[in-house]
């Protein structure tokens, strides 16, 4: 349940943000501008780069759990659902822009805590930035800053929307989880993520006791 919830979370976040109308967050102004390219929706390039990034990080020594596939998956198609439902009403002006800004990243934080709190594994851009990490023994800010640099710039040449809030976006999401972990009391560190593999054998082992 925590994990379902905070996907749909982490994907409300994204959305609201986005109707800031002030410029896309990193990988949003990635998704939405290889989406513009090739004629698809946000929601599901979000997914077929969630699935290059899932095997890439795999190939570098990376360990996925059933969380990081349905992040892969579900973010995507709640922001499809989201948009398309289209209830969440677009914003104008500078200042109704930072304020759904500042609260989209706050919902991603709280979508975050679940997330993570589920103990399933991490994201598909947070494994890759891990595996980033330890194949250059680079600071883990400088693979994260440069990994989203990277969209950033590729997203913009695409067609993406780059503003404001996208330097928002990218600066404050960092202060928006920390406080929220702070609000909630949680310890990222203390969570023992649970593999794909390890969710395979304890439903096997239900399956063999049910024989």
């Amino acid at each position: 349940m925590k994990l379902l919830l905070g996907l749909f979370l982490y994907a409300l976040g994204i959305v609201v943000s986005m109707k800031a109308n002030l410029g896309f967050a990193p990988w949003e102004v990635f998704h939405y501008g290889l989406g513009k390219t090739i004629d698809l929706t946000i929601g599901t390039v979000s997914i077929l780069v969630g699935l290059i990034i899932c095997l890439c990080a795999v190939w570098m020594g990376e360990k996925i759990g059933l969380g990081t596939i349905l992040n892969m998956i579900l973010i995507g198609v709640f922001m499809d659902l989201l948009l398309m439902l289209s209830f969440i009403p677009e914003v104008n002006g500078l200042i109704m822009g930072i304020i759904m800004i500042i609260t989209g990243l706050f919902i991603i934080s709280f979508g975050s805590y679940f997330y993570i709190a589920s103990g399933f594994g991490a994201g598909p851009r947070d494994s890759l930035m891990v595996a980033l990490q330890r194949k250059t023994g680079l600071p883990v800010g400088l693979c994260r800053g440069f990994l989203e640099g990277t969209v950033v710039l590729i997203g913009w040449l695409l067609g993406g929307p780059v503003g404001l809030g996208t330097v928002l976006a990218a600066f404050g999401i960092g202060f928006c989880i920390q406080t929220v972990f702070v609000i909630m009391k949680f310890d990222a560190t203390s969570v023992k993520h649970e593999t794909l593999n390890a969710t395979r054998k304890y439903f096997m082992s239900l399956y063999s006791k049910n024989q």
